[in-house]
């Protein structure tokens, strides 16, 4: 459904797949039940050797099949999601001056992504 368990706003000059461990360790903290991950190739070397070694968790990464352009399984949600973000005028562009304040402000759209489809 593409619901948001954890976010974790974070510098420009971290790259995605550390703040993907802190993020991903934000939601194993909320949700400890979760058994699994799914994420795309970049994902591949230092999350996913973090979450198999340390949390034992399976990490499912999807391969790119091809050069050309394909929906790849599972990851439309997580573009979709970005991609309602984005008519919102608040998360269009970066004007929140506060970590916090950006992460609620998603929240918020997000809860209310969710009351639309009520």
């Amino acid at each position: 459904m593409g619901n948001i368990l954890a976010v974790n706003v974070h510098a420009a000059n971290i790259h995605d797949t550390k703040g993907g461990v802190f993020t991903f360790e934000k939601a194993l903290f909320y949700y400890p039940a979760i058994q699994g991950i799914c994420a795309d190739s970049a994902y591949k070397k230092h999350f996913k050797n973090i979450f198999e070694e340390i949390h034992n968790l399976k990490v499912d990464i999807s391969e790119r099949l091809d050069s050309t352009f394909k929906v790849m399984p599972k990851r439309w949600r997580i573009e979709r999601t970005f991609a309602w973000f984005g008519g919102y005028r608040r998360l269009s562009k970066d004007f929140e001056y506060s970590v916090l304040s950006e992460e609620n402000i998603i929240y918020i759209s997000h809860t209310h992504l969710l009351l639309k489809r009520l």
